[in-house]
């Protein structure tokens, strides 16, 4: 296995300058992050956060406007296992409006817009899983003036295929907008057209994506 002066296999030091060059979306603050730990023997991990405004001198990676991590796992040990050398894990999620948070077809929705992403980008992949998951709460006594919220996130892995890394880190970055309500580059309706969508006089439903 060919490394780089610092040691590092040359393949995952090749990937990691993709990602870190990557075309993330503007409506996004991407910072790189520690790697998690004794999952791989290389790693590199991406946080962002969904900026308020076109100029939000605020902004965090953990916005609560929407948020997620990005994490590139290394191993070519794990080739049996993953299909590849590479496996790619992300995380992303945003507040609902609680009209779309008690729809059951909403999590249907946010692992399409992954697919979708990944497909408008023809970012080519492998052995995809994940879970979608919708929490609706309510406050009560001294929290009750916090009233009643939803959210959404999605928990999703991949084997990346090819070469071209950066792709596979714009359609996260696409996924964590679509999350947080913003439209869709490629034209997909973003949370707020869904919404408008099933409202009386609508025949579309969630499960639409155009």
């Amino acid at each position: 296995m060919i490394t780089t002066d610092r040691g590092l296999p040359e393949a995952f030091a090749g990937a990691s300058e993709q990602l870190r060059r990557a075309r993330y979306r503007s409506e996004l603050l991407v910072r790189e992050i520690a790697a998690p730990e004794n999952i791989a023997p290389n790693a590199i991990a991406f946080a962002a956060g969904v900026r308020s405004g076109a100029v939000d001198a605020h902004a965090t990676i953990d916005s609560p406007d929407g948020a997620g991590r990005l994490v590139l796992l290394h191993d070519p040990d794990s080739v049996a296992e993953w299909g590849g050398e590479f496996r790619i894990v992300c995380y992303a999620q945003a507040p609902l409006e609680i009209e779309l948070g008690v729809d059951p077809f909403i999590v249907d929705v946010a692992w399409s817009w992954l697919i979708d992403a990944l497909a408008s980008r023809d970012a080519e992949y492998t052995a995809a899983s994940g879970t979608a998951t919708k929490t609706l709460s309510s406050g009560f006594g001294t929290l009750a003036s916090q009233g009643d919220g939803a959210q959404l996130e999605l928990r999703a892995s991949w084997t990346p295929l090819g070469e071209n890394l950066d792709d596979h880190a714009g359609a996260w970055s696409e996924l964590l907008c679509l999350l947080a309500g913003l439209p869709h580059h490629e034209g997909v309706a973003s949370l707020q057209a869904h919404a408008a969508n099933r409202r009386p006089g609508s025949d579309r439903g969630l499960r639409s994506r155009g």
